[in-house]
């Protein structure tokens, strides 16, 4: 008994596959062959959809750099002014409070403009992060890296428009 149900369900895959085989033997020979006027129009199709989604997952890196910046600005600023502001707090700390968020304000400027800046300079997209001591600018770049040319516009940007100079410069490429 265990075999002859063994042997019908063998049989019963056996005339599945069998089947399938002869369906796609049909399809195949009622379609005829590939037309390659058809597949390169194709292949062209799937090639500038691939540049789309890359350009898309790019604009998502940077979107995404651009809002955790904003947020976490907001919360320093958050912070400091809630210690400014604090019924304890000396003029010292009001000081130092209000310093740090003239110094966070400046950066921000500061950074937006060097963006806008390399955005006119035909880079695809940008985030740029001004910190203590270095400026550190994202964008995107070809698969074969960025050429010293474009090197040389971020740095001539970046210190043209703040007091930084090239040794405080990284530039972080940005690949697909």
């Amino acid at each position: 008994m265990k075999n002859r149900k063994r042997n019908i369900a063998l049989l019963a895959v056996l005339m599945c596959v069998s089947a399938a085989v002869l369906l796609n033997w049909s399809y195949n020979n009622r379609w005829g062959k590939a037309d390659s006027k058809m597949v390169s129009a194709v292949d062209e199709q799937l090639t500038a959809a691939n540049a789309a989604s890359a350009q898309s997952i790019h604009s998502g890196y940077f979107a995404e750099a651009r809002l955790t910046r904003q947020v976490s600005r907001d919360e320093a600023l958050q912070l400091l002014q809630s210690a400014a502001s604090a019924d304890c707090a000396s003029q010292e700390t009001i000081d130092s409070a209000m310093n740090a968020i003239a110094a966070m304000a400046t950066c921000s400027m500061q950074e937006t403009q060097i963006e806008n800046l390399l955005l006119a300079k035909n880079f695809a997209d940008c985030v740029v992060y001004i910190g203590n001591d270095t400026v550190t600018v994202a964008v995107p770049a070809p698969l074969d890296g960025l050429s010293e040319e474009s090197v040389a516009q971020i740095t001539d940007v970046i210190c043209s428009e703040t007091e930084y100079d090239a040794a405080q410069l990284n530039i972080i490429e940005v690949k697909a």
